[in-house]
């Protein structure tokens, strides 16, 4: 079955030219996935993640710490402060660069976005679930990410989400 599977990534991520750095751009790729939904933001956020490793900073994403979590048995349904802080080798706040490998399945826009990310200056982005559009808010600085983020908690308050 494994060799099945390896053969249609191969087949169908051919025409992309993945380059000799395949595991960088599928984890990547992998992140971006657990990210966003949105197509239009695939670019950003992988932009995002190019970014903070240019400056060895750490990617501070909680999929992959969700995927690290879940693989110890310590996934609790929610994302808890204390899970930040949790030491597993997917924890991308305690390590930084790319997580040991890819957190899930990364589908072909995903992989463009990975392969061709938008050039940005962002260093930070927050998932806009709340938004008519379900964008996200992109930001250079950490003082306009935390207003990004307010932002986004106001808006959950007002939809009724916590």
């Amino acid at each position: 079955m494994v060799a099945v599977m390896v053969r249609r990534f191969r087949a169908v991520t051919e025409p992309l030219e993945l380059g000799r750095n395949v595991h960088h751009v599928v984890t990547i790729a992998s992140l971006v996935e657990r990210e966003t939904a949105v197509a239009a933001d695939r670019p950003l956020v992988a932009s995002v993640f190019e970014n903070r490793m240019a400056q060895k900073m750490p990617l501070n994403t909680d999929p992959a710490v969700i995927y690290g979590l879940e693989l110890e048995g310590w996934w609790r349904g929610a994302i808890y402060q204390s899970d930040l802080t949790r030491d597993t080798p997917y924890n991308t706040y305690l390590h930084a660069g790319l997580p040991p490998g890819p957190v899930g399945n990364p589908g072909i826009s995903s992989l463009k976005a990975a392969l061709h990310p938008a050039q940005t200056n962002y260093l930070y982005f927050v998932a806009a679930s709340t938004n008519a559009q379900g964008h996200s808010l992109f930001a250079s600085t950490l003082d306009e990410h935390n207003r990004n983020v307010a932002a986004y908690r106001r808006a959950q308050k007002k939809a009724g989400e916590r």
